[in-house]
């Protein structure tokens, strides 16, 4: 890598001058998105009214001391093009972690790598990789034939590509092996691409704005798949999609070597460039947000004594745009969008409907399946080993496939290219994560309400009929919550989908006239109101009121289970909520045979109190899969079934085998990265502003040594060493020291 390092130094325009100003010109979007975002989320503490009451209650930290997922993985090793034996963990933050064995993890000997899936695709096969290696650096196809740029041992890899970062590549010896993996390294992407924190209600939508300003300013509308990760991937990304194009023409020729050689060589260039962009933004980007947050306390009091003048002052502002461009938008809308509503709205609503039918089917099977169980074999004494497993439902890759897998087929077929949209990857995941939230909140309030009805002391028979009055009792919630959830869903990826397409058409004859609306601004107030971003709201009313009614004659056809918006369920448990406000319930230790953790039961028994709590809050992996051997050690057990059916889910969730290691430090805020120092500013609130409609969509404790979280070094390896910066080079197989990737 060192040499390719000196290419790409040797180029007209070195990577850090070309990332330096493409970070400068980003950050004055940012910094004049920060105060219009502040102003909008102080606004909304004072006049919203927020969004309809939740029947479902939440849980405050689904996954705290979990571990997902736990196996082996065989992994290729590019420095000495070996393949290699991996004990692999998915702790709760979903950063995957690489030990060279489970003796190493069982010694507390560092992971070899932990890695941040935000922006990888997964892959199944070595054609689609080799189709994407191709297609990223044309005229580099190897000839039929010719040895290609991988080889896998089994028929079953699993590849994590990236279009800047580096690649990294696993197999199994199973296609259910294979199915499991997908699941989990999935889960581990969506998690990971929806990294800005959704409670950040400044800083969050300022970022996100500001992405979709500066793209805009380069004439690039409608959605952008590389919107994933937390705010310094999302840069790094925004600076490669810049700067790619241009190394690879200008250091694509000096390749030397065949083509599968100059494949390899391409990938290291990428990845050396990505680590070096990604240092450059991160250290820009904490300086920038610093001295925002510095300023922030001025800037709040300048809203709250002017809060009045301000409003009034925008809504002069916005009289006056919506003058000059209102007849311009209206017969845009009426042309080019309003009748495509319908269409696009259709395209949504049936796999998205279709997945949370699922997951309320998949809730009932599982509690009824457990209500089962109760009646015909463990009674009160097993109920909490059925809750601790059925508390981790919603985090069950395998258990949650089914619905998830509902969204694959949403395309938006003609309409996708009309409209500019260049993946629907974006509205897939969103909708998936909604439905794990979904199920997570319905299991919980069925613990809730079921934890109630246990201090009753029931007998086993009335404890099942309790049971199935409380399932009922969570559905209908369920049915009004995931009714609420879709419709909003519905509204805020018609508006992505739509309004940079509008904002396209108008800008040959909007754009050039904003320029004179700046003299309408009170210079007190300039941070506060932004031309463009009052002409955007103009844009957006314009078509809202036909999206809004679009929802709403949807609601009404059957096929669909949504509630009409005349439909208000008031809370009707007025209690339920202050349930919730107790401690955790913590099943295993409440009604677990030996309270819930391993080990032998005659010790747990002489242990103190202190210690039998500890071991009680021990739980094994969300799926275990540890039972299987090493790849290539022993003989393959003969594969189950399909990686879905019940009979195995069970089994892998009833399994023995369980890992430990103390709880991480902190959880991860949906998957950024722990800060090395907090950054004020940032805490979670109570509530939060609804987002910008123009935004992204977004978007165990095992008892041995404690997986680690990604660390802010997010795009190479990083080597434990006193001090000092990681270097770029990438280290071998025999380094010592621990290797961070991302």
């Amino acid at each position: 890598v060192s040499v390719f390092s000196v290419n790409v130094d040797d180029t007209n325009h070195t990577p850090q001058k070309k990332t330096g100003k493409i970070l400068t010109e980003f950050l004055r979007f940012y910094e004049d998105q920060y105060g219009v975002a502040l102003f909008n989320s102080m606004r909304h503490e004072i006049e919203g009214t927020g969004l309809p009451q939740a029947q479902l209650l939440w849980r405050k930290v689904p996954l705290e001391e979990r571990i997902i997922f736990s196996g082996n993985l065989f992994q290729y090793q590019e420095e000495n093009k070996k393949w290699r034996n991996r004990f692999s963990l998915v702790p709760h933050n979903y950063g995957l972690v690489l030990y060279e064995n489970k003796v190493a993890y069982e010694r507390q000997i560092p992971p070899r790598a932990v890695i941040n899936s935000a922006g990888y695709k997964i892959l199944t096969s070595l054609d689609q990789y080799l189709e994407l290696v191709g297609n990223s650096l044309p005229g580099t196809t190897p000839k039929s034939g010719s040895a290609p740029i991988l080889k896998c041992p089994t028929q079953f890899p699993l590849i994590l590509w990236h279009p800047s970062a580096r690649h990294y590549y696993f197999c199994m010896m199973t296609e259910a092996e294979q199915d499991k993996w997908q699941a989990v390294l999935q889960d581990c992407v969506r998690h990971c691409n929806n990294g800005i924190p959704e409670d950040s209600k400044v800083e969050g939508p300022a970022f996100t704005d500001a992405i979709r300003m500066y793209r805009q300013s380069k004439e690039l509308y409608g959605t952008w798949e590389m919107l994933c990760g937390n705010e310094v991937q999302i840069l790094s990304n925004l600076v490669m999609e810049e700067l790619g194009p241009e190394l690879k023409a200008e250091l694509v020729p000096r390749l030397k070597g065949k083509p599968q050689e100059r494949q390899r060589q391409w990938i290291q260039i990428s990845d050396a460039v990505y680590r070096m962009v990604y240092e450059q933004a991160k250290a820009r980007f904490e300086a920038v947000l610093s001295k925002l947050q510095l300023a922030r306390p001025a800037m709040e009091a300048v809203i709250r004594t002017d809060m009045d003048q301000i409003i009034t002052s925008k809504e002069h502002l916005a009289s006056k745009i919506r003058a000059s461009i209102l007849p311009k938008a209206e017969v845009c809308v009426r042309n080019h969008v309003q009748p495509y509503i319908p269409s696009i709205l259709d395209a949504l609503m049936v796999p998205t409907s279709q997945g949370f039918t699922e997951v309320r089917d998949v809730f009932f099977k599982e509690v009824t399946d457990m209500n089962l169980n109760v009646i015909n074999e463990g009674g009160i004494d097993k109920l909490g080993e059925y809750m601790e497993k059925l508390s981790q439902l919603a985090y069950h890759p395998l258990k949650m496939h089914s619905c998830y897998e509902k969204m694959e087929p949403l395309r938006l077929d003609g309409l996708q290219q009309r409209f500019d949209v260049s993946s629907m990857s974006v509205f897939k995941q969103r909708a998936q994560i909604h439905m794990r939230e979904q199920m997570d909140n319905a299991v919980y309030t069925f613990e809730t309400l079921l934890h109630q009805e246990l201090g009753k002391g029931p007998t086993k028979e009335e404890l099942c009929k309790s049971i199935q009055r409380i399932l009922e009792r969570v559905l209908k919630k369920y049915d009004y919550d995931s009714s609420t959830v879709r419709k909003r869903f519905f509204r805020e990826a018609l508006l992505q989908i739509t309004i940079p397409f509008l904002l396209k058409k108008l800008a040959p004859t909007c754009k050039s006239e904003l320029s004179r609306f700046q003299e309408l601004i009170f210079e007190d107030f300039a941070r506060f109101i932004l031309v463009e971003n009052t002409y955007e709201e103009v844009v957006l009313q314009t078509v809202m009121k036909d999206i809004l009614q679009a929802v709403k004659e949807a609601a009404v056809q059957r096929k669909h289970n949504l509630y009409r918006d005349s439909v208000v369920m008031h809370n009707s448990d007025p209690n339920l909520h202050l349930l919730a406000e107790g401690a955790p319930i913590d099943w295993g230790e409440e009604y677990g045979d030996s309270g819930g953790g391993g080990g032998d039961p005659g010790v747990q028994e002489a242990a103190p109190v202190s210690e039998k709590r500890r071991r009680a809050k021990q739980v094994v992996s969300v799926v275990q899969d540890e039972d299987a051997g090493l790849p290539f050690e022993a003989a393959p057990e003969p594969a189950p079934s399909s990686p879905d059916s019940v009979t195995e889910l069970r089994g892998l969730l009833a399994g023995d085998l369980r890992a430990e290691s103390p709880p991480l430090a902190s959880p991860l805020l949906n998957g950024a990265p722990v800060q090395e120092s907090p950054q004020p500013g940032l805490a979670p609130e109570a509530t939060s502003p609804p987002a910008s409609p123009l935004r992204q969509l977004p978007s165990e404790k095992l008892g041995g040594p404690e997986p680690p979280k990604p660390s802010d070094q997010e795009t190479g390896e990083q080597v434990s060493g006193p001090g000092g910066r990681p270097p770029i080079h990438t280290t071998t197989e025999d380094s010592a020291g621990v290797q961070t990737e991302f």
